[in-house]
């Protein structure tokens, strides 16, 4: 059976989740705040943490930012609230997985737990006859390493960083529009969730990954139709 960690300190939340989340078979264990909660995800093998921003004593970014630090590899969901714009680049920035935002139908958190889930089950991994070192202009892509280099240096990306990165490597030169993206990174059936979620973590991986940010010259914007990745070496002088 799946378990999931309620961790909100809303007691009619957790109740309504708890009941819907039982409802459609999980095993569910709640929380009112990050308190010992790395020994809660390994004791009880937590298959994904749905974790409130506002929490008292330590908010829910700096708990998944501890999660990531202990290099534990549970999907993390975060509840927001509806303008946490902040909040929710943070969270995702420290290695979040998603985000719900509040008021929300337990029918949309399902949806998304399963998506999530359905992703770290069946994994979205290179492609084998992929070099195993690629690179596009001063980007290096180690596939075997999983890691990143920009000029030599280190690139340090979340796991969603670095599938977001790859998937659009791979598919070099082709228009990707949001709902593509979000179905082939995020598992999401198309018709899904808000896509500015894709618009947000590409603009945290161009920081991380382009020279020149504002001007990308791998990660590109196709106004009006998504986003395409070129090669930099193969662009015409």
């Amino acid at each position: 059976m799946t378990r999931i960690l309620v961790v909100d300190d809303e007691p009619s939340l957790v109740t309504l989740l708890t009941y819907n989340l039982k409802k459609v078979g999980y095993e569910v264990y709640t929380q009112n705040d990050g308190e010992d909660i790395l020994n809660t995800i390994k004791d009880k093998q937590i298959d994904l943490v749905l974790l409130d921003v506002m929490l008292p004593n330590q908010s829910g970014v700096e708990i998944t930012r501890d999660i990531r630090a202990a290099k534990i590899d549970v999907p993390i969901i975060m509840v927001t609230a509806l303008d946490d714009e902040v909040d929710k680049i943070l969270g995702l920035e420290m290695g979040a997985d998603d985000y719900v935002t509040k008021p929300f139908s337990p029918r949309e958190v399902i949806a998304r737990i399963k998506a999530v889930l359905r992703r770290f089950e069946h994994g979205h991994k290179p492609d084998q006859s992929t070099d195993h070192i690629k690179m596009y202009g001063d980007l290096a892509i180690d596939y075997d390493k999983m890691a990143v280099q920009l000029s030599g240096e280190n690139v340090k990306l979340t796991p969603k960083e670095y599938e977001l990165l790859t998937y659009m490597a791979q598919r070099e030169g082709r228009v990707l529009d949001r709902e593509t993206i979000l179905h082939g990174v995020w598992g999401y059936d198309y018709g899904g969730p808000d896509t500015r979620m894709v618009d947000m973590h590409l603009s945290h991986l161009r920081e991380k990954v382009e020279q020149d940010p504002k001007h990308p010259a791998m990660i590109k914007t196709v106004r009006g139709m998504g986003y395409r990745f070129e090669d930099p070496s193969k662009a015409e002088d």
